[in-house]
């Protein structure tokens, strides 16, 4: 309990014994300063707990903002990963596309020349 939470609990009390102790005495001024203290302190108990649940929250949202920042870096840091290996591998495999087409020129020669032939034949027009 904050310092308003405590202060209004008391207050409102107070005011609860001081209408209390008015009806008792026949003191309608006292019973309304009571009635007034428990107003107030009920106000300013109740100010207390919202500030206090307004703390709370506050603090879970920087808990879940840091946690959504490691999260967003974890992905950052796999994705740079996996962007890597891609690269690495695309790489190889050009390297090694380059090797075979150099080794088999002949081959390569007949795969691009049937490959432009079945394009051209497909892009057409019709007659």
């Amino acid at each position: 309990m904050n310092r308003d939470g405590f202060r209004g609990a008391t207050r409102h009390l107070k005011g609860r014994a001081n209408t209390a102790l008015g009806g008792l005495t026949g003191d309608p001024a006292r019973q309304v300063r009571g009635a007034v203290d428990q107003v107030a302190g009920g106000a300013q108990y109740a100010y207390g707990r919202a500030r206090e649940r307004t703390e709370d929250l506050v603090e879970e949202g920087t808990d879940l903002a840091h946690e959504a920042r490691r999260r967003g870096e974890r992905l950052l840091d796999d994705g740079s990963r996996y962007a890597r290996d891609a690269r690495r591998r695309g790489t190889r495999f050009g390297r090694d596309a380059l090797s075979y087409a150099d080794d088999h020129r002949t081959t390569t020669l007949l795969a691009v020349a049937v490959v432009a032939f079945g394009v051209g034949w497909l892009t057409r027009s019709p007659r």
